[in-house]
């Protein structure tokens, strides 16, 4: 049962490349909290302060970002292992930039900031994999600004996605009005509505009221190399 936990929190981002000794002095110096929530319960809520590293070790979180000041809501879903924005934990704003809520039975580790800056950053492994794990993030959001508004409406829209997304699969579900879309991808409405209606008779979304969804991002995604 020991070996099973051990090579679960191995499995995590951060801790990945860590010899058992150093694992094992570390959860002897750094307090560490394990968290279960019930399907339904929040995990994290957006806004809130971020001063700990939380790990989800088992379980599905749905993400929930809302951006009131562009009308959108934007939801996708978290597999386990991984960890709840790394990124949050330092800069300028240091606030949860979307909510978490658990789908199915969900366990979580907790560290406090403190004790990541008092004594995990002391190990070259964990901070190399932080500063990774950073490194990518900003690297990939830096290519994904490039392509914000270049192309046609299609391309567009798949970009307006891409860029804000946490992972570029899975389902999906914008919860935007139509004219909202438009003018955040600088485009007319009525193209946007015929390249949604043209997605859904390909079967790759499904359109609500003020709402689509996508059961599969990639699908959608591979358009983006080929000719409308």
């Amino acid at each position: 049962m020991e070996l099973t936990m051990y090579d679960k929190l191995l499995q995590l981002p951060l801790f990945q490349g860590m010899s058992k000794f150093d694992f094992t002095d570390i959860l002897e110096k750094v307090k560490i909290h394990f968290n279960k929530y019930e399907p339904g319960s929040c995990v994290v809520k957006q806004d809130s302060p971020c001063d700990q590293l939380i790990f989800v070790l088992d379980g599905d979180v749905q993400i929930e970002s809302n951006d009131p000041s562009h009308k959108y809501t934007l939801w996708e879903n978290f597999k386990s292992p991984n960890v709840i924005e790394p990124y949050s934990l330092f800069g300028m704003r240091t606030y949860y930039t979307a909510s978490y809520t658990a789908l199915t039975e969900v366990n979580t580790l907790h560290i406090e900031k403190s004790y990541i800056l008092n004594e995990l950053c002391r190990y070259e492994v964990f901070n190399l994999n932080y500063l990774n794990m950073l490194s990518n993030r900003g690297q990939v959001i830096y290519n994904k600004l490039w392509n914000a508004h270049i192309g046609k409406t299609r391309d567009k829209i798949i970009n307006f996605l891409l860029l804000r997304c946490m992972t570029p699969y899975g389902p999906k579900k914008l919860s935007i009005r139509m004219e909202d879309l438009a003018r955040l991808i600088d485009d007319t409405r009525i193209n946007v509505s015929n390249v949604l209606n043209d997605l859904q008779k390909q079967g790759l979304i499904q359109l609500g009221r003020r709402t689509f969804s996508i059961p599969e991002l990639r699908d959608v995604v591979q358009l983006l190399n080929q000719k409308e």
